[in-house]
């Protein structure tokens, strides 16, 4: 669907602090709901009468006495999802208050529709040599040999392209059996194919890591669509078989509108246990980040479970079909933070997005309903060519099981590089990109900046995952800078803790903020030689109220329902860079191409 936006701004000029509070506009007599349900499941109980399929998470204790209760509701049960206390449950809408009410329940969740995040675009497409040397991972010896990742997507169909390398494959959407692969969409082979193909014999690569393992789990049906709870069971899988299938890295290449804060949204928490359990988890920040009917940039539109702390959130660059990094902008539809409800920044890198060749089945439903964009190679396989954060996250996937392979072959094979070092490397060795006029992106829009594989491969070899918390742990000295197509290109030497950016030696050091009990962004003890940035949320220019109420949601764009207030154009300026003040959204940005 694509309803035209009814654009709401809320700019109230540039000064030194304005306090910026909205309001959800309700008639006189509306009855207040439970502070526990979202934002969805508010509007759904208005209307009672019918069912509605939720998640209700419940406090430490308390699952007995709040499985009783449903059960006195006459829910029927359909999962329990114990990573993050909880249960999916269909219930009367006319009960959601009642349940949401009880002592023992923490929150309740809309069972939220999730979709594949790809889209289409008429620019040169990016083979596989292309992408590896634009990302700067050309000739480096290693493929991501011993690396498993779990692709959490539509599924994976038993192309060549993976030689025998599909460890295990089950279907979420019928319970989570374990069963031959397919893929009746071809997203997720698509996914598969970017993070990990390599045609058997041929001499040709596709993806950035030949020889990772692909543990698939699919969680969308043929049309690119399932639901939250299916997607949290296939995490919950991936955390309780991380050993027994050797689960490194979990691509999540779909999403869905943020309805609450990330403290209670359960894809979230479940995300956030992965990250706990030690698993890295890449996900795609979402294609919402243009407005569909004026082309004008918009601000706060990542997706759920991009807004995630402890995720590697990506978000998609255009490179314009060439290696070099002087010409290569952020994707115009890629969502920017800060992210709903919560005001993380986000995401954390960009990665290339467009037009990527990969390979499908020639039954897929993607291939069928975009025959324009298919393309036979030489070899036999139909390759699609798809723009999308989905391919992004992909990238930086198979970037990461290199660096876990590298790790590995430096230190060891027990050698264990925690998913917040991870993402420190690949912040820290980014390469920050400037927009067409010459201005730096802020890092709503890019992170820290484009996926550098030459640089993460870098610190992968030379940081000793065994030293000791507080010691220095590089073994061999890293400049920091790449050459990629023949020119030097400067790291950005930050990352981006919280609402800061940090400079100095951040990843030199094991510090506790590597460990996996911390969240990315908590408050921890650092080292001494870090300079602290400017706040990058708010700046100094605009201070928002703290309890933001937004106001009545909007549908814009495909298959998004939104609030009205995202930042639309208006000369917004959000924080300070290092060299210049931010400013954007004074013109509009034109549609891919």
């Amino acid at each position: 669907m694509s309803d035209s936006v009814s654009s709401s701004r809320r700019w109230l000029g540039r000064v030194a602090a304005v306090a910026i509070v909205v309001a959800i506009a309700q008639p006189a007599f509306a009855k207040p709901h439970s502070r526990k349900l979202d934002r969805a499941l508010a509007r759904v109980a208005e209307s009672g009468g019918h069912q509605a399929r939720v998640i209700v998470r419940f406090r430490p204790g308390q699952e007995s006495a709040v499985t009783d209760a449903l059960r006195r509701s006459n829910a029927s049960f359909r999962y329990r999802h114990a990573s993050i206390s909880a249960l999916t449950v269909d219930v009367d809408a006319g009960d959601l208050d009642t349940i949401a009410d009880l002592d023992g329940v923490e929150s309740v969740s809309y069972d939220a529709p999730v979709d594949a995040l790809d889209t289409t675009a008429t620019i040169p497409n990016t083979d596989g040599d292309g992408l590896r040397a634009a990302v700067g991972v050309v000739n480096t010896g290693f493929s991501g040999k011993g690396v498993g990742v779990a692709v959490i997507d539509s599924g994976i169909s038993p192309l060549p392209e993976f030689n025998r390398r599909i460890k295990a494959f089950y279907d979420f959407t019928r319970g989570g059996i374990a069963t031959s692969p397919f893929d009746d969409y071809g997203h997720g082979t698509h996914v598969a194919g970017l993070l990990g193909g390599g045609y058997p014999g041929g001499g040709d690569q596709v993806g950035v890591a030949a020889s990772v393992s692909l543990i698939v789990m699919k969680v969308l049906d043929a049309h690119g669509r399932g639901t939250t709870s299916d997607v949290i069971n296939a995490i919950d899988f991936a955390i309780a078989k991380k050993t027994a299938l050797g689960i490194n890295i979990i691509n999540l290449s779909l999403g869905h509108v943020p309805y609450e804060s990330a403290t209670t949204d359960p894809l979230v928490q479940a995300v956030d246990r992965a990250s706990a359990a030690g698993i890295i988890v890449v996900v795609a920040a979402g294609n919402a980040g243009v407005n569909p009917s004026t082309g004008q940039p918009g601000y706060g539109g990542v997706l759920s479970p991009g807004n995630a702390r402890s995720a590697i959130t990506v978000g998609s660059e255009h490179s314009m079909g060439t290696q070099t990094r002087g010409d290569d902008i952020v994707g115009a539809y890629s969502s920017r933070g800060p992210t709903w409800y919560d005001s993380y920044a986000k995401p954390d890198v960009v990665a290339p997005g467009h037009r990527l060749l990969a390979p499908v089945s020639t039954t897929s439903q993607l291939l069928i309903e975009n025959p324009a964009l298919k393309l036979v190679v030489w070899h036999g396989p139909t390759y699609l060519s798809l723009t999308g954060t989905s391919m992004s996250a992909a990238v930086v996937s198979g970037t990461v099981a290199l660096m876990l392979e590298a790790n590995r072959a430096t230190f060891g094979s027990t050698a264990t590089l925690t998913p917040n070092a991870v993402k420190a490397m690949l912040q820290f060795s980014a390469i920050p990109l400037r927009d067409p006029s010459g201005i730096l992106y802020d890092q709503m829009t890019q992170g820290t900046g484009s996926l550098n594989g030459d640089g993460a491969m870098k610190l992968a070899r030379a940081v000793n995952p065994s030293t000791p918390v507080g010691s220095y742990w590089l073994t061999m000295g890293v400049a920091p800078v790449s050459t990629i197509a023949n020119l030097a290109q400067p790291w950005a030497q930050n990352i981006i803790w919280g609402d800061n950016i940090v400079w100095g030696d951040t990843v030199y050091t094991n510090i506790p903020a590597w460990s996996t009990n911390v969240v990315w962004g908590e408050n921890v003890v650092w080292g001494e030689n870090l300079v602290w940035g400017d706040n990058i949320v708010w700046g100094e220019n605009i201070v928002w109220s703290t309890n933001i109420i937004w106001s009545t949601n909007i549908v814009w764009g495909e298959n998004v329902v939104w609030g009205e207030n995202l930042v639309w154009g208006e000369n917004v300026v959000w924080g300070e860079s290092r060299d210049e003040n931010v400013i954007w959204g004074e013109s509009t940005v034109d549609s891919i191409r």
